[in-house]
């Protein structure tokens, strides 16, 4: 038997763990929206769903259902949520429309911001943030400070 390695093949030091009332739907909007390719989901015996994953891009997103005999509850039931997922893309503006068309809201509309990027926030209808960006512009960190003081008035 080889040497296991810590970190599998596929995986970055980071990973969003998405709880959402209705995994399996949840699933099939990312798959909609953003392109996710399923890589696997383990059902409990009722048939929630007790972990999966989906591949975005380049990196994995795990999620389950709501489980309140468990204490995980999603940001529907939460009134919320203070996390955005960020997903840094090619093209921010096909993207956007292409979540918007599967049901997200938009909650930032998408535009050049003074950091560089074109950038927007959305709302998935499991009441995740995700904030959408294409970097279109190489900013040194004093312009980007300079930017960002102009914008704040």
């Amino acid at each position: 038997m080889g040497k296991v390695q810590a970190i599998p093949e596929g995986m970055h030091s980071l990973t969003p763990h998405l709880v959402c009332r209705g995994a399996a739907a949840a699933i099939a909007f990312y798959a909609r929206a953003f392109g996710a390719i399923e890589q696997f989901r383990l059902p409990t015996p009722d048939g929630k769903i007790m972990h999966a994953c989906v591949q975005i891009g380049d990196s994995q997103l795990f999620l389950f259902d709501e489980m309140p005999e468990h204490g995980a509850f999603g940001p529907q039931t939460l009134k919320g949520s203070p996390v955005t997922i960020h997903l840094q893309v090619q093209d921010a503006d096909a993207v956007f429309a292409r979540a918007i068309a599967a049901g997200a809201t938009v909650a930032m509309p998408l535009a050049d911001q003074f950091w560089g990027d074109r950038y927007g926030q959305l709302a998935d209808p499991f009441g995740h943030r995700w904030s959408i960006a294409t970097h279109v512009r190489d900013l040194s960190p004093e312009q980007i400070r300079e930017a960002a003081v102009a914008a704040m008035g």
